[in-house]
Order: structure tokens, then sequence, then C-alpha cells
């Protein structure tokens, strides 16, 4: 009954993030599933959950599409995937969400001082390339996107549909090539199915909290949610070795 619980709190306050900002879903839950699932469950069930939120919200947010930039990102992470994979089938999980909490935590520091930079299409095929290894590594193709669009200052409505675009294909792919190679089980299917209702719910108070936040509120959210993930996976690989 706890285990449930937890499981519909995480999946609840996930979507919400994932609905109003973009990004939320895997930065959240993530580190959460992994204390109830093992790895490649975890990260099933998190890409799997993504992207149904994607295909849920693209028709409600193609307007806000950076088609040109989405093309780059596509065409960078399929670079990106295959070397998640290799990453995924040899890491230790401890050292995986010690390196994940410093790369949070690095990218919230670097967000808090004003961190800019130029946006070029090299840079564009880069950032897709590194979500897309981090995708099929760890379940998280979030952070180089959200490092990139905050370093460039981009607008809310246009971070939030092209990312979940992106995320439309990238989860797909990367749900394809965990499957192929590790396999799935009976526990990812059970556990995602029983998801859907409260990612639906949470998708509607995402939208609501999404129609009510600010630009600046918008990057406040994003401090928090970045700087709790990153410490508690920190916190979290120390105390277990």
């Amino acid at each position: 009954m706890v285990t449930s619980f937890i499981f519909i709190i995480i999946i609840l306050v996930a979507s919400v993030l994932q609905t109003s900002t973009g990004f939320g879903f895997s930065i959240m839950a993530t580190p959460f599933l992994l204390m109830l699932f093992l790895p490649y469950e975890a990260i099933q069930i998190n890409i799997i959950l993504s992207l149904i939120i994607s295909v849920t919200l693209i028709w409600k947010i193609k307007k806000d599409i950076d088609v040109i930039l989405l093309k780059r990102f596509t065409l960078g992470s399929i670079a990106g995937v295959p070397f998640g994979i290799l990453i995924f089938v040899s890491m230790n999980i401890e050292a995986f969400k010690l390196g994940v909490s410093i790369l949070l935590l690095l990218l919230t520091l670097l967000l808090i001082l004003k961190f800019r930079v130029d946006a070029t299409p090299f840079r564009d095929y880069l950032v897709g390339g590194l979500s897309g290894l981090l995708t099929t590594s760890i379940g998280m193709p979030g952070p180089p996107l959200l490092l990139y669009f905050a370093g460039t200052d981009t607008e809310k409505a246009k971070l939030r549909g092209t990312t979940l675009a992106f995320y439309l294909f990238i989860y797909f792919v990367s749900l394809v090539t965990q499957v192929l190679i590790m396999g799935s089980n009976k526990t990812i299917m059970i556990a995602s199915m029983f998801a859907v209702p409260i990612v639906l719910f949470g998708m509607f108070l995402g939208q609501k909290l999404y129609e009510r936040i600010n630009q600046r509120a918008f990057r406040i959210f994003t401090y928090i949610i970045l700087s709790c993930t990153g410490i508690y996976l920190f916190l979290d690989s120390i105390f277990a070795k």
C-alpha cells in the first residue's frame, strides 16, 4: 500500500511538472522510481509515461514548435542513442546516480549565474546528441535541453513546445532500443497501465499551472526542480556506499 501511494505521488507530481514546464517528468520521476524498481524498469516506465504525455499534448503545443531546431535536435539525438545504451549496460548504478547529481547541480549553478550561450546549428546538433545519450542511458533527456534553452533565454512557450515535440521522437526511439536490448517485463506493463489515469490528471493540473506561471516564475521553478533532484541523488548515492 505504501509503495503504491509513493508511486502515485511520484507520477502525479512529475506529470504536473512535465505538462507545465516541458521537462519535469524524467528529472522528477527517474530518481524516485529507482527506489521502487530495477534500473531498466524505472527507465522504461519513465519513457512510456513521458511518451504518453507528449502524444497527448502534441496537438495543443504544435504552434509553439521551432521546426528547424526540432530537426537539428532529432538528427543529433540519433548519434547519441547508441552511446547511451553502451553506458547503460556497463554502468554501476551508484556511480550513475552520483554522476547525474553532479550534472544537475552544476546545471543549476550555471542557470543561477545567468549562463548564456549563442545558439548555432552545431550546438543544436550537439545538444540533441547529448539528450539522446542521456535518454537511453538514464531516461533523462531534459538537462541538456534545459541548459541550452536557459542559456539562450528561450521563451517558455517555445521551450515547452519544442521540447515536448522532441520527446515524442527520442522517447519512442529509446523505448524501442531499450526493449530490443534489455527486454521488458510484466512489472513495467502493469505499472505503466496503472499510472495512465494519474498521468492524465496530472496533465490537467499542469496545464492550469502553465497558464498561470510567468517567465520569471518559470525560471525559478526550474532552479528548484533541478536543485532538489540533484541534492537527493547526490545524498542517496553517497549514503548507499
